[in-house]
């Protein structure tokens, strides 16, 4: 402990050193810095003055939002549950809280080692996912019902961010295992399958499950919209991460493998004590984008007519009172997307100095 902390500041001196010569080097290169870090300054200032200074924070005095004035964070207190909840009622704008605690509560309890064992973790999961269908429903536990139409907000957009990861990740650890399959039919399936979904744009996946699906299936078989669309952008999802385990399966030596034979452990004990391990370890980085884009990804669901927190923003703004601010809700729509991407890039950062520290 002492021996870092002694080297902490040796390390930061050098990046300073560093940083100073690459940028003052010169006569040149301080003038251009200087004026980057100058204009950068500027910009900043600006737009803190606007965003805390100069801001209208209360519905009550909305008249104050003027040109002269900063941002009219007014629309925010007077809208902020549409914003969040959507379409649901009003009077349950309670149980849509809880259902969104519950799937936060599930992500953050999962991201503990200690529930790092395929039954802690399903049975987490599953808790998680039947605390929001039964608050958000309601009938179950005897509230109002209010079907997946009136579902929307943030809750809705991460339920269908987590359903797509957690039914989208075993599809493509799957999907993986079938292409390196050596019986050709089961093969040459995951081929067509991984790559024809690929190939189609996610909008156009989404469209066909919310809106052909019905159409060539009976009505008694067609289900309800939300699963559809989860499952369908759960098989995009999975299409995609197939090709990220493929990579991490092609970096690890085929001598595991048949030294694993050798010793007479059958297949599936290989693969979960020695392959699987090694290939979530190579594939870490390209997953933990995969979930982040998904998470952005989300929002295109606005076009297939669920009202998640984008579509819901668009509406707290839709009424002329509130239509030139509307700069300020899309700033607030995007530090919850912020907030949310930042912590999951984080929580990979966190993994990836985890497992190179457990390979040595």
């Amino acid at each position: 402990m002492a021996h870092t902390q002694k080297l902490s500041p040796n390390r930061f001196h050098a990046y300073m050193a560093s940083f100073s010569k690459r940028a003052f080097g010169t006569p040149s290169a301080a003038v251009l810095s200087i004026v980057i870090f100058g204009a950068l300054g500027y910009w900043t200032w600006l737009a803190v003055d606007w965003a805390i200074f100069r801001a209208v924070w209360s519905a009550e005095n909305v008249a104050h939002c003027t040109e002269e004035a900063g941002a009219c964070w007014s629309v925010i207190d007077a809208r902020h549950r549409l914003i969040l909840f959507g379409l649901y009622p009003y009077e349950e704008h309670w149980r849509s809280t809880f259902a969104c605690l519950s799937i936060i509560a599930t992500v953050i309890i999962s991201c503990f080692p200690a529930t790092w064992t395929a039954k802690r973790l399903t049975s987490l999961w599953v808790a998680g996912f039947a605390a929001y269908y039964l608050l958000m429903e309601g009938s179950l536990l005897g509230l109002a019902q209010v079907t997946t139409d009136g579902w929307g907000g943030l809750s809705l957009t991460l339920f269908l961010f987590a359903s797509v990861v957690l039914l989208g990740m075993p599809m493509g650890l799957g999907l993986a295992l079938m292409r390196r399959s050596e019986m050709p039919v089961v093969r040459s399936f995951a081929v067509i399958v991984i790559d024809t979904i690929r190939s189609l744009p996610l909008l156009t996946t989404l469209f066909t499950a919310a809106v052909v699906v019905p159409i060539l299936l009976p009505s008694w078989l067609e289900g309800d919209k939300i699963w559809r669309v989860i499952i369908a952008f759960s098989l995009f999802f999975g299409c995609y991460q197939a090709e990220v385990f493929r990579g991490g399966f092609q970096a690890i030596p085929k001598g595991q493998f048949e030294a694993g034979k050798a010793l007479g452990i059958g297949y599936w004990k290989i693969m979960a004590r020695i392959i699987l391990p090694q290939v979530f370890r190579h594939a870490l980085p390209s997953t933990i984008n995969m979930v982040v884009v998904t998470f952005k990804e989300t929002a295109i669901v606005i076009i297939i007519g669920f009202f998640d927190v984008l579509a819901s923003a668009k509406a707290a703004f839709g009424t002329g009172e509130w239509a030139p601010h509307y700069m300020e809700v899309y700033v607030f729509v995007g530090a919850i997307y912020w907030t949310f991407i930042f912590s999951l890039g984080q929580y990979g950062e966190y993994l990836k100095g985890r497992m190179a520290l457990s390979t040595h």
